[in-house]
């Protein structure tokens, strides 16, 4: 079933028209991509991190209207904000932030926190890794 833009809030279609923070993040390894381009939607969101902070953040976004403005809202939500905050961002506070998504598009805001929570993980797994090489080159000093 086609969705119109009268089942969409006012928010939704302003972020789907003027989409945020469209774009990529080169050098950040906090950029995840979630989503089956086979079967629909694909979200792929990049995060800036200093010091514990999301300082920029970007997405690119295959899909429908809800994935397009759910995409451009996260970026709103997580830039500025702690790591911790951003770690409690859930799809519904996404849908929430939208003015609410119809039912069948729901999956778009999950799609925006599954790529949040992949881009933590490959952040924390790229800041582990230069620990670790930092540890090893210290030990052979």
């Amino acid at each position: 079933m086609m969705e119109s833009a009268g089942d969409y809030s006012s928010t939704v279609l302003d972020h789907y028209q003027n989409p945020r923070n469209v774009g990529e993040i080169e050098g950040s390894p906090a950029v995840a991509q979630v989503g089956d381009t086979a079967h629909g939607d694909v979200l792929r969101l990049g995060l800036r991190i200093e010091d514990d902070r999301v300082v920029d953040a970007r997405f690119k976004s295959f899909g429908c209207t809800a994935a397009i403005a759910a995409g451009s809202m996260v970026t709103v939500l997580v830039k500025g904000r702690s790591i911790a905050e951003v770690e409690q961002v859930t799809n519904q506070d996404v849908a929430r932030a939208l003015g609410g998504l119809p039912e069948s598009k729901l999956h778009c805001s999950v799609l925006a926190e599954q790529a949040i929570r992949e881009a933590l993980r490959l952040w924390r797994e790229a800041k582990s890794e230069v620990v670790e090489a930092s540890c090893r080159s210290s030990a052979r000093r």
